[in-house]
């Protein structure tokens, strides 16, 4: 599907627009798709352990926290989403790897970079509502990002 936020908050006032928090960090700028969410705390085994899954075209969007104390995502996890068709990842923390993830065909925006990498304890919440960058997320509610920002709405825009 070919979309510009701009013209997706012009058609539907209705829809979220998110703060200009986040950067782009991947391969691909323009993504979209269902939303599955995840709250954890410099921890990124669930993030591994969802993205281990397919993707079927869903983005994932991760509450860090807002921690920038260490990545959440690098290239490992993110060649792991692209191959198992996940649109993006969006996390309200960081990543890593950045000169490799602009090689991903993989949307990804997050707060900053780090090269410190997270701890493994496997804790976190699924399926919950986020609330980040002004937005409220829910799992199966609908991302749309470009250069211009991020949109969320609670059923697909045409």
């Amino acid at each position: 599907m070919s979309f510009k936020t701009t013209d997706l908050s012009d058609a539907h006032p209705e829809a979220q627009v998110g703060e200009p928090l986040l950067r782009h960090f991947g391969g691909v700028s323009s993504f979209s798709g269902p939303i599955e969410t995840l709250r954890v705390f410099e921890d990124n085994a669930l993030v591994r352990a969802i993205l281990e899954e397919p993707g079927n075209g869903r983005v994932l969007v991760v509450d860090g926290g807002g921690s920038l104390r260490c990545a959440l995502l690098g290239d490992h996890l993110a060649a792991l989403a692209a191959g198992n068709g996940w649109a993006g990842v969006v996390l309200h923390g960081c990543v890593r790897d950045t000169a490799q993830l602009r090689q991903i065909a993989l949307g990804i925006m997050a707060l900053a970079s780090s090269p410190r990498r997270s701890v493994k304890r496997g804790e976190g919440e699924r399926g919950v509502a986020l609330h980040i960058a002004g937005l409220t997320l829910r799992p199966g509610y609908y991302l749309y990002a470009d250069e211009d920002g991020i949109v969320v709405a609670e059923q697909p825009l045409a």
